[in-house]
């Protein structure tokens, strides 16, 4: 039985949506949409779960006076390194549902075979296929549109990010070598921590295979932003479709840096507050750590995260002229060679970096930055290092 629903379009996020058909766009506005679209479903794995339908609602509209047009049905190939683990399962279940994926395409080094059978199962339109183990890469990454990376070990109780650094870091160089062998012009999503240092090690590895370009490289660092909206939504009983926190600096401990000054819609903070609230942000990756008690990390509230951040980057793919996120990106905001902060997303990556979250900080938040600086810089050489040693290891 067909059934009409209307979905109202409201925020700021990303929503993970049903295939739409019928769509009639009337009006958008700058970051959050104002009007609603009608659309009929034969069959959604939404089902008739109105509230459900709510919570996800799509931003897939351009701005009223731009004269774009950005199609329900545009297609793009999706590719997911380390899709056996345990964010690479469900956040491979999170892009099957994006109307904006045509292929799905799962490699591990083992254990993908069912994740794909499993996954190819939902009724959504992408078609997903399975690469096992380093002679079917190559396979897994032709004609890829956006390649995200969660490949690597998890954290364990007790360990810090850079704890992680020697297995990640030459699981990241390996990975991000194919990519620039069988699709350079593809967006690269790192998830794989420490990011500080891997988004790096992904950048130098493809100067050194001549295919750089600083537009389609991230450090995907949207948990940041999805724990300080969640954590200030509660703390000042905001509705949480609303509030927007940006969130800048890196992706570990102090480096992490919630704007609470910068929050919408705008509220105000006591100096405990701000603390508070900063320390949980920065620390929020431990506090599920020690809460799964050595049994894993943040792991679905990270698939959940690059889910956005995918579905951001295949709507700009697609032409949707206003998808800001903030991310760890080459960076000329402050000295620091890479940084994370709102950037503006187009077809060809990042169109622009927003430095207006910065300016008129408050002197807590100046501190913070000024603070973070030393750590994030260490974490950033020590990416780069790493790369430059194993290439003149190498060579000799």
């Amino acid at each position: 039985m067909a059934s009409t629903v209307a979905i109202n379009l409201i925020g700021a996020q990303a929503g993970i949506i049903s295939k739409l058909r019928n769509c009639d766009i009337t009006s958008y506005s700058g970051l959050k949409a104002r009007s609603s679209i009608s659309f009929e479903s034969r069959s959604s794995f939404l089902g008739q779960n109105a509230s459900l339908r709510s919570s996800i609602s799509p931003r897939i509209v351009p701005k009223a006076n731009s004269g774009s047009h950005i199609s329900p049905e545009a297609s793009y190939k999706v590719a997911v390194l380390g899709a056996a683990g345990g964010i690479g399962q469900p956040l491979g279940l999170l892009i099957k549902m994006s109307p904006l994926v045509s292929a799905l395409h799962l490699y591990d080094i083992a254990n993908v075979k069912g994740v794909a059978a499993d996954l190819s199962h939902c009724n959504t339109p992408s078609q997903v296929l399975d690469f096992t183990g380093p002679s079917e890469l190559a396979n897994c990454l032709k004609g890829v549109d956006v390649v995200v990376i969660p490949a690597g070990v998890p954290r364990k109780p007790g360990m810090t990010r850079d704890d992680l650094f020697n297995i990640n870091a030459s699981i990241v160089k390996t990975l991000v070598e194919a990519v620039a062998d069988n699709c350079p012009e593809a967006f690269i999503h790192i998830i794989s921590n420490p990011v500080n240092s891997t988004v790096p090690i992904a950048a130098e590895v493809l100067k050194q295979k001549g295919v750089y370009n600083p537009k389609k490289l991230f450090g995907v660092t949207t948990l940041d932003v999805v724990r300080a909206n969640t954590f200030v939504a509660q703390k000042k009983n905001l509705k949480l479709i609303d509030v927007d926190v940006p969130v800048v600096g890196g992706h570990a401990g102090i480096t992490i840096l919630p704007l609470l000054s910068k929050t919408r819609p705008s509220v105000t903070f006591t100096n405990e507050e701000t603390e508070e609230l900063t320390n949980r942000i920065q620390n929020a990756g431990t506090e599920v750590v020690e809460a799964k008690a050595g049994a894993g990390s943040a792991t679905l509230s990270m698939a959940y995260a690059a889910a956005r951040f995918v579905e951001s980057s295949l709507r700009a793919l697609a032409g949707d002229p206003d998808v800001y996120e903030c991310t760890f990106v080459q960076s000329e905001l402050t000295e620091l060679p890479f940084f994370a902060s709102r950037v503006k997303l187009g077809k060809n990556g990042v169109e622009s970096i927003i430095s207006a979250d910065l300016e008129g900080v408050t002197e807590y938040e100046a501190k913070a930055l000024e603070s973070l600086k030393p750590e994030l810089k260490a974490s950033i050489v020590k990416g780069i290092e790493f790369v430059h040693k194993q290439q003149a290891a190498a060579t000799s």
